[in-house]
């Protein structure tokens, strides 16, 4: 089965160094039954497009969670001189995979499945990936992705401003070099 993995450039780069990647949760997106049925016409290549783009919302989650974390580890004392870090790298990325073993989760979402375990290296496809152009948007949009999800109109605006962006696609042994640049 072809999966959709949410994931953030750190966790590009603990794949590329690991070969291997958990997928946080277990948590992937795809064509599943409940998504075809959800759906009144579309061919699966549409469809494939709809559960990598839950994929792509997921990765804003993701990005929120990475920043509350260095938020939070960043805890400066009085006497501390600042450092520059270079900031956390605004860009989603989704990472396509074929896999077995996934369980459907229609009680979480239409498109939503459990991986059994890890993703290796070898079972990637491709990657998706935000270009720099899109890194103002997707910042606001990781504010306000939660707030889009309960309803509101003016954040479903930003997160769409994001969302207009096509991610970049990237054959699986051109990951090493996208992150070297990036």
């Amino acid at each position: 089965m072809r999966v959709y993995i949410p994931a953030t450039v750190p966790m590009l780069r603990e794949l590329v160094a690991n070969r291997e990647l958990r997928p946080v949760g277990g948590t992937a997106f795809a064509v599943t039954p409940a998504l075809r049925e959800a759906y009144a016409s579309g061919d699966e290549e549409e469809l494939a497009e709809v559960a990598m783009g839950e994929a792509a919302r997921a990765s804003l989650r993701l990005l929120a969670a990475e920043r509350d974390e260095s938020d939070e580890s960043a805890e400066p004392t009085d006497d501390a001189e600042p450092v520059a870090t270079g900031g956390p790298v605004y860009r989603r990325a989704v990472i396509a995979a074929d896999v077995t073993g996934a369980k459907l989760r229609p009680d979480l979402d239409d498109a939503v499945v459990r991986l059994a375990g890890p993703v290796t290296y070898n079972q990637i496809g491709c990657v998706h990936v935000d270009l720099a152009e899109a890194e103002p948007e997707v910042a606001k949009a990781v504010d306000v992705v939660d707030a889009a999800d309960l309803g509101d109109t003016d954040a479903e605006f930003v997160l769409g401003d994001a969302e207009d962006h096509q991610l970049a696609w990237y054959a699986a042994q051109e990951l090493p070099f996208l992150l070297e640049l990036l």
